[in-house]
């Protein structure tokens, strides 16, 4: 199989809900980093083969076409949508790197997008003419509901499995806004979009903040804070996944090569700890220790879940989200795995070669992708 590459890189900056982009229909958002990827690259639009998208929240259709569509590629250019939940932007950079592995393409568009702000409301229809609608936050993630908790139930139900206290959650999500305001990403990253060119929620959160916050779940000891849980957000990531013969022909410069991927099920009741299997998997398999991991990003949906995580998987401390993850930028469900991958893509760029990166994301219903790349 042909080895696949990421040769560019892109992100929107990340706005909480009702922040920057509220006013931002999801495929303008998604069309923003799809411009600015053809545009480092310098690829033909005609050239592209494919745009896969991850998305969550936009109710059906195919955002991922409407995006590469408003970005401006030919009508020939076809597009996926993929619903993952979180997982969706990660999955679709493995999609892509599949189809250049097959030969059958050359060169695909890969991300995701996310729409908080913009989301259709939803409704199930009445089953006769006496009920009314009945409308709902979120699908179910698994038939059985004793086995579908809610998102942030179930970061307490793990953080005191785990043994995870509240003030360990507390601390990491003050390291993560830390590392966020301490190493920004630069315009190199983020395509400025609605005036705002830097991710807008990352603060100097204080540890007696984060004391005076009640439990939105689980008691004093374990439970999970306003501070520990990452706020819903608005965003659009995507990256350009080419065959080694593409990447010679755009002359790119430190493109990354996607050395193994895979995606991992779990229990749906403990959904967070799905990528430890993933990662452990990939490690396993290219027969690399986690210390040699040189950057990693792993999503902070919580702390509770990241702690999990990354205690589970063996990140070193000094390759972790060095730029701040999930807890300081926002969680655009189907975005977020792809900008993991745009941020590790940026990260990789100062190191050396052969260095190892790693993405890893968890997903509702006990999902978990992994992404392992060498400079």
């Amino acid at each position: 199989m042909s080895a696949a590459y990421l040769v560019a890189a892109r992100r929107t900056a990340v706005a909480p809900r009702g922040g920057a982009f509220k006013a931002v229909e999801v495929d303008e958002l998604g069309a923003a980093p799809i411009r600015a990827v053809l545009a480092d690259t310098g690829i033909a639009p005609e050239a592209i083969d494919d745009v896969i998208f991850g998305n969550a929240l936009y109710g059906g259709g195919n955002p991922a076409r409407l995006a590469a569509l408003r970005a401006g590629l030919p009508d020939h250019v076809p597009a996926l949508t993929i619903d993952s939940q979180c997982c969706g932007g990660l999955d679709a950079i493995m999609f892509a790197a599949e189809r250049i592995g097959s030969g059958r393409a050359d060169a695909v568009i890969a991300g995701g997008v996310e729409s908080f702000s913009r989301a259709p409301l939803r409704a199930r229809r009445p089953r006769h003419a006496d009920e009314a609608p009945q409308s709902y936050d979120r699908p179910p993630f698994a038939p059985w509901p004793e086995r579908d908790p809610d998102m942030i139930a179930a970061a307490a139900t793990l953080a005191e499995r785990f043994g995870i206290s509240r003030a360990r959650q507390d601390e990491y999500a003050i390291g993560s806004h830390r590392k966020a305001l301490q190493n920004p990403p630069g315009a190199a990253e983020i395509v400025p979009l609605a005036d705002l060119s830097h991710d807008a929620f990352p603060r100097a959160l204080a540890g007696t903040t984060c004391a005076r916050l009640a439990p939105l779940a689980g008691d004093a000891a374990f439970g999970v804070t306003r501070a520990t849980v990452a706020v819903e957000a608005d965003a659009a990531a995507a990256l350009l996944v080419v065959s080694e013969a593409m990447a010679r022909r755009l002359n790119a410069r430190r493109p990354l090569r996607i050395v193994s991927a895979t995606r991992r099920g779990g229990d749906p009741a403990m959904p967070g700890t799905a990528p430890i299997a993933a990662a452990e998997s990939l490690l396993a398999a290219e027969r690399v220790a986690p210390a040699r991991i040189a950057v990693a990003e792993v999503m902070e949906a919580f702390a509770a879940q990241a702690i999990a995580c990354v205690d589970g998987i063996g990140v070193p401390e000094s390759s972790l989200n060095r730029g701040g993850g999930g807890l300081a930028r926002g969680h655009p469900i189907g975005a977020s795995g792809a900008i993991l991958a745009v941020r590790l893509w940026h990260e990789m760029q100062s190191e050396s070669s052969g260095a190892i990166g790693l993405a890893a994301i968890a997903a509702a219903g006990g999902l978990g992708s992994a992404l392992l790349v060498m400079v």
